[in-house]
């Protein structure tokens, strides 16, 4: 079975492509001019130049696979066009990677873009999957962890925009690519849609602590209230003054991101690393 990956290159796109090659899928990845292929460089990999902004190229790429992989992100308008592509290639089955950031209470400019994606497979009439996400972590290639990490490395203080109660829920990213390995093999999961997590929520607050506690760090929490860094930031964001953060990342922090997994559990087996584990590793 010929798989076809979008999004291979990046973070979760190089470890789910060696899970594929592992269990016996052939696989044909997509990949820009500008793609980095070093992570995935020595692999029997077949690799074709492309981009999935465009219909006809990408139907072309698509030619001779049974199913798609995309893992490219659905935030920036090319839902239509990989769907036409792969309807017009002949593939029927795929598994695309949402995000349960669709959820989100605030006004996120890519939230109406991914709602109307995922809208857009499920009327598709292929046999879809669709896989939410919380934030992926697990190398020095994933945006949110690491950075945190390399903080705590550096410093003994560290800020928290609020009171740090909120619920995180994190999975570690060789979850994705087993949950996209799951639902490949498994007809069950057809036309359905799962929030994948980690094994607890935890607080915010914990996040840093279990972090510290991995790296035999002693830190302290300095906690600034949110709503008036929010209102200062906007003020920022208004006059174009560039600042380390911005005011929806706050608010992010300041909502509850935990999900259950319940359904995944129950049709694919899916069975997370908790986030102390996880980080460890």
């Amino acid at each position: 079975m010929k798989i076809f990956v979008t999004g291979a290159t990046g973070f979760t796109g190089s470890r789910v492509v060696p899970l594929l090659l592992k269990n016996g899928y052939e696989v044909r990845c997509l990949y820009r001019a500008s793609s980095d292929r070093s992570p995935l460089a020595d692999l029997n990999i077949e690799w074709t130049l492309g981009d999935v902004s465009s219909t006809q190229s990408l139907s072309s790429a698509m030619q001779g696979a049974d199913a798609l992989v995309n893992i490219a992100s659905l935030g920036f308008g090319h839902a239509d066009s990989i769907i036409s592509a792969a309807k017009t290639a002949g593939i029927k089955r795929a598994i695309f990677i949402s995000t349960t950031a669709i959820f989100t209470q605030l006004n996120a400019k890519s939230k109406k873009v991914r709602v109307a994606a995922e809208l857009a497979i499920e009327t598709s009439g292929l046999k879809y999957t669709i896989l939410r996400p919380t934030m992926i972590y697990g190398s020095p290639r994933d945006r949110n962890m690491w950075r945190l990490i390399r903080f705590i490395h550096y410093s003994p203080i560290v800020p928290i925009f609020g009171d740090g109660k909120y619920l995180q829920q994190p999975i570690y990213v060789d979850d994705v690519a087993q949950a996209v390995m799951s639902c490949l093999s498994s007809d069950n999961t057809i036309g359905k849609s799962y929030n994948i997590a980690g094994k607890h929520p935890l607080m915010y607050n914990e996040v840093i602590d279990t972090i510290a506690k991995q790296m035999h760090k002693r830190v302290w929490k300095i906690h600034i209230p949110s709503k008036p860094l929010v209102s200062l930031l906007r003020f920022f964001e208004r006059l174009q003054i560039p600042f380390p953060i911005k005011a929806e990342q706050v608010l992010r922090l300041n909502e509850n991101k935990d999900f259950s997994y319940i359904e995944a559990q129950k049709d694919f087996g899916f069975s997370p690393l908790a986030f102390e584990e996880g980080i460890g590793r």
